[in-house]
């Protein structure tokens, strides 16, 4: 059985993985759809506003600090090769640091980049609406799935 620091660790990527998996969720079940369901130019400056928010450090240090603490247990993983619960924390790791994570960072962020660029009552950024929601929608169900699977895996290693 995981005990001691790395318990410890474990149980917060549990808890890290886990809220991040609750903030997507909330993404894709309703937030989205609700923004969606606004006119294009109220959408657009309520998704702006919501990007901005989100780089606060209220969720940074649970995302980012998620990642750097499945970062430093896939090392202590590697490096300590556990009797039980190996696969587990590694297969946690890699959901978080690359499904969630770097999904997050190869096609949510480039999409809010770009509509962050946008003057939300332009033509442009009603054009480009229906298809911001729809991608970065689909993007993130997969880093929802990816940071669920990555905390139960934690919760297995743990059992």
């Amino acid at each position: 059985m995981i005990d001691g620091p790395y318990f410890v660790f474990t149980l917060l990527g549990v808890l890290g993985t886990g809220l991040v998996a609750g903030v997507f969720c909330a993404f894709s079940t309703f937030v989205m759809k609700g923004l969606a369901a606004l006119p294009p130019a109220q959408g657009v400056a309520a998704m702006q506003a919501i990007n901005v928010t989100a780089l606060m450090p209220a969720f940074m240090v649970v995302f980012v600090g998620s990642a750097v603490l499945c970062t430093v247990l896939a090392v202590v993983t590697f490096v300590l090769w556990p009797d039980e619960g190996t696969v587990e924390l590694l297969l946690g790791s890699a959901l978080y640091l690359f499904g969630s994570f770097g999904v997050t960072m190869v096609a949510n962020v480039p999409r809010n980049e770009a509509l962050a660029k946008m003057d939300p009552g332009t033509p442009e950024a009603a054009a480009y609406w229906p298809t911001f929601v729809s991608e970065w929608t689909m993007w993130n169900h997969a880093r929802m799935v990816a940071s669920a699977a990555a905390a139960i895996s934690y919760v297995l290693a743990l059992t």
